[in-house]
């Protein structure tokens, strides 16, 4: 079956206004591409991140309009559409309303999406699968399996591969992993298949923590190996207190820096002599900030590995 793809181009700032225009004429699923938008959400979520895809802001440089979707044969709702968007023109506020149309070819829309997760080697043993391809041949990499649509953490983002190329070299058998940011539990698994005996991983998004303990599954791991959690250590005592009762080998913070640095006061709560501290998601412009907040925390940098704009850093407690 083969779309058309409408793309309605608005005035600046009323996109909301023509999206609620098309749905009230009976256009529902609407995608709105807009450089106004786009901006206003990153300045109310400007904690979340450091990094913006450059690439994706200037395809949206000066950018309004809505696509939507019709099958190639639907010549009512074609000829429907023409029609409110003439009326919509006649109201002079929305803009010139230009519409242009593009043929798509044959897709299996409900599949397609799958082509974008392949497997994914990482470092010298491991391998990152989508959950559909759980029986691929893995030659003798530990296979990590994973729904990659469900939340942060598929093993393609350099933070993420880097922590897991850093467990491959410091993780040792049987060893106890507390995960802080833990997402869609990609690191506790990764932990686990390269021989951890334990992972605890804890989110402050309460849908993470059903994610990760799906995904575990899809790996064969449960409670007691896999727990997941939601809290936020620097705000609840309780969930710090509880955690900081077991003695951890390896513990995993794979955010943002200003999380990272909002988290560095209560880190040693969690490490003894013996832990190995793992920090990513730092882009380069922010690692020495993340390195003080670490140091005067009372931690020891011990390494930092480099990939594209991004740095992970290992640290342990210092000694007296």
């Amino acid at each position: 079956m083969n779309y058309l793809e409408f793309t309605i181009h608005t005035a600046p700032g009323r996109i909301e206004d023509t999206a609620a225009a098309l749905t009230a004429g009976g256009f529902a699923d609407l995608v709105m591409e807009d450089q106004g938008e786009f901006e206003t959400f990153l300045e109310e979520n400007r904690t979340c991140w450091d990094y913006i895809d450059e690439e994706l802001q200037q395809k949206l440089q000066g950018l309004s309009c809505i696509k939507l979707y019709l099958e190639d044969t639907d010549c009512v709702g074609r000829n429907k559409l023409e029609a409110l968007l003439a009326s919509l023109r006649v109201r002079g506020d929305l803009g010139a309303l230009e519409m242009t149309v593009t043929t798509l070819g044959q897709t299996n829309w409900e599949e397609s999406w799958k082509e974008n997760y392949p497997p994914q080697p990482v470092g010298h043993r491991l391998l990152v699968l989508p959950y559909w391809l759980a029986d691929t041949e893995t030659d003798g990499r530990l296979p990590v399996i994973l729904d990659p649509g469900l939340t942060f953490g598929t093993g393609a983002h350099p933070s993420t591969q880097m922590v897991m190329e850093t467990m491959e070299e410091t993780l040792k058998s049987g060893a106890a992993c507390l995960d802080l940011g833990s997402g869609s539990g990609i690191l506790s698994i990764a932990a686990l298949r390269l021989g951890a005996a334990s992972a605890i991983g804890v989110d402050i998004d309460p849908k993470a923590e059903d994610i990760a303990r799906e995904n575990a599954a899809y790996n064969g791991f449960a409670d007691p190996e896999f727990t997941a959690l939601t809290g936020n250590v620097t705000a609840d005592k309780n969930l710090m207190d509880r955690l900081a009762q077991r003695q951890y080998d390896v513990v995993l913070v794979n955010i943002v820096a200003d999380v990272i640095i909002g988290l560095a006061p209560v880190l040693p709560g969690f490490l003894n002599e013996n832990t190995t501290l793992i920090c990513s998601g730092i882009l380069d412009t922010r690692l020495t900030d993340v390195k003080n907040a670490l140091e005067q925390a009372g931690l020891e940098i011990t390494g930092v590995k480099a990939k594209e704009d991004w740095r992970c850093v290992r640290a342990k407690r210092r000694t007296l």
